[in-house]
């Protein structure tokens, strides 16, 4: 036995050696530490999400393997050891999510639940001791069910107020420790998926784009969209006016970000990508930077998209600090405007008339990967930094999300299973080409991979793995793989710092 881990320690180390070896990376092993785009404030760590991790409630989604997260990685009770990991790693920042019914479970109708400020407050503490950042997203998804069963949640603007709140009472008992704040996850996500399509909760939409019980899906992902994004200037507004000075952090909001690439040269095709970017993520981002919808939403939906009040516009020049970019993969588009275009996603009138598919003659944009939706597309990264920077006049970046996924295949030995050469590979082709758009003047402050640990992928349950460390979850056992090693030296070789908070005290409010 003792033989044997010998020969897996070894193997390990060769291979991951002959990987960084390989590489024609320039930020690996090439060139000195004064090349590397990567300041030593910079901000590697990891993401999670409270209810993929910690375990959370009885959950009735429509789920691959009839799983939910009542367990998950129970981080809950495993917070300290998960947090030994990341410190093995040598990350400076963890970036989690705090579980909006965990402080609050019937929103502002209902009293303030210590227990949650108490956990939340020792992992923050946890955190800061090894010198890891904390940096926390206020609602990865999830909301209280109260608030869905009292008014339906983000379909209504009074989510706006509870949202004010919840922010508010996160502010005032974390934000002396926590430096960086994301007000929403994805929230075209929840938009597209909850109130389009139907597939992720509260399962809203109409055919043809689903068959839910209920839903429109022509109109509720815009009045979704309007209160998400009304619901992000309250709580920068109350965080600006009452805690920013004090407490010395910042705050923004995490995207989904796409790369579309025009399936031809032609100008219906370049036209339509820009209509693409403006129905998924622009949607969001032009109100809170620039304060009005994108011209490509105006001038396709007219009276179909909300209207901003006088009111609502100044409170959106509060706008935020930086842009979360979640970023895995990327798409073809093909114009359905002026062109003939079959059905499918994006081709619809309130998506842009932007079809959105992964082939152009029958080729693949990128390496499949066993993952549908998952195509790797390193240039990507380079390309959507890049426009980004220009749109948003090159607001702080982080890389809030990236990384690789794999389905389970039961037939998997532990060696497959611990030895991802595809996930070390596509970090390796992702990090060098962000490297690529920092160069150019990208300023791009930190990079987060999904994940730490193998998770609950929602409507794939426990059968997607995109962990750093293996989970079996029978015993909840974490084991590193390749990447967590790979990882773990790439961080080493840049040299980044160690992050303390001034002050782990807890506040007492």
């Amino acid at each position: 036995m003792e033989l044997s881990l010998v020969l897996h320690a070894l193997f390990v180390f060769q291979l991951c050696f002959s990987i960084l070896m390989a590489s024609h990376d320039p930020i690996s092993l090439k060139g000195s530490m004064d090349s590397s785009p990567f300041p030593s404030s910079f901000l590697f760590g990891t993401a999670s999400s409270s209810y993929q991790f910690e375990g959370a409630f009885s959950s009735d989604d429509k789920i691959t393997d009839g799983s939910n997260g009542d367990v998950a990685d129970d981080h809950y009770h495993r917070y300290l050891e998960d947090r030994d990991l990341m410190d093995s790693i040598g990350v400076n920042s963890y970036r989690f999510s705090i579980s909006w019914s965990r402080i609050l479970p019937k929103g502002r109708f209902g009293n303030v639940n210590r227990a949650g400020i108490d956990h939340y407050n020792n992992f923050i503490n946890a955190l800061l001791l090894k010198g890891i950042q904390p940096f926390v997203t206020l609602t990865h998804y999830d909301i209280p069910q109260k608030l869905e069963d009292k008014y339906g949640s983000w379909l209504s603007s009074k989510v706006q107020e509870d949202f004010r709140y919840y922010a508010d009472t996160c502010f005032r008992f974390f934000g002396d420790r926590v430096k960086y704040w994301v007000t929403l996850n994805e929230p075209n996500v929840v938009a597209i998926r909850g109130y389009r399509s139907g597939i992720y909760p509260p399962s809203h939409c109409s055919r043809p784009f689903g068959n839910c019980s209920r839903g429109d899906s022509e109109k509720e992902p815009f009045i979704v969209a309007h209160n998400m994004i009304l619901s992000h200037a309250a709580a920068v507004s109350i965080y600006r006016t009452k805690y920013q000075k004090k407490q010395g952090g910042s705050i923004g909001i995490v995207m989904n970000a796409l790369w579309y690439e025009p399936i031809s040269n032609s100008l219906e095709d370049k036209l339509a990508v820009e209509r693409g970017q403006s129905f998924y993520m622009n949607w969001f981002l032009d109100p809170i930077i620039l304060g009005k919808y994108p011209i490509e939403m105006l001038e396709i939906l007219q009276s179909d998209l909300p209207v901003f009040s006088k009111q609502d516009l100044e409170m959106l020049k509060n706008g935020l600090d930086f842009i979360g970019i979640n970023h895995y993969t990327s798409f073809y588009i093909k114009d359905c405007m002026f062109s003939v275009c079959e059905p499918g996603p994006g081709a619809s009138r309130t998506e842009g008339f932007a079809l959105r598919t992964a082939q152009k003659n029958g080729i693949f944009i990128g390496e499949p990967t066993t993952v549908d939706w998952l195509f790797v597309y390193p240039r990507g990264m380079e390309n959507i930094v890049t426009y980004i920077k220009e749109r948003y006049n090159n607001i702080p970046m982080f890389i809030s999300e990236n990384g690789f996924g794999e389905q389970e295949n039961p037939n998997s030995t532990m060696e497959t299973l611990l030895h991802d050469i595809k996930r070390v590979e596509y970090m390796n082709s992702y990090l060098d080409t962000l490297a690529t758009a920092m160069r150019k003047g990208a300023d791009v402050r930190g990079y987060f991979v999904w994940s730490l640990l193998d998770n609950f992928e929602w409507t794939s349950g426990y059968t997607t793995q995109f962990g750093l460390h293996l989970v079996d979850y029978p015993t909840l056992k974490r084991t590193p793989r390749l990447s967590a090693t790979w990882y773990k030296e790439f961080i080493a070789k840049h040299n980044v710092q160690n992050l303390s908070a001034p002050n782990c005290n807890q506040e007492s409010k």
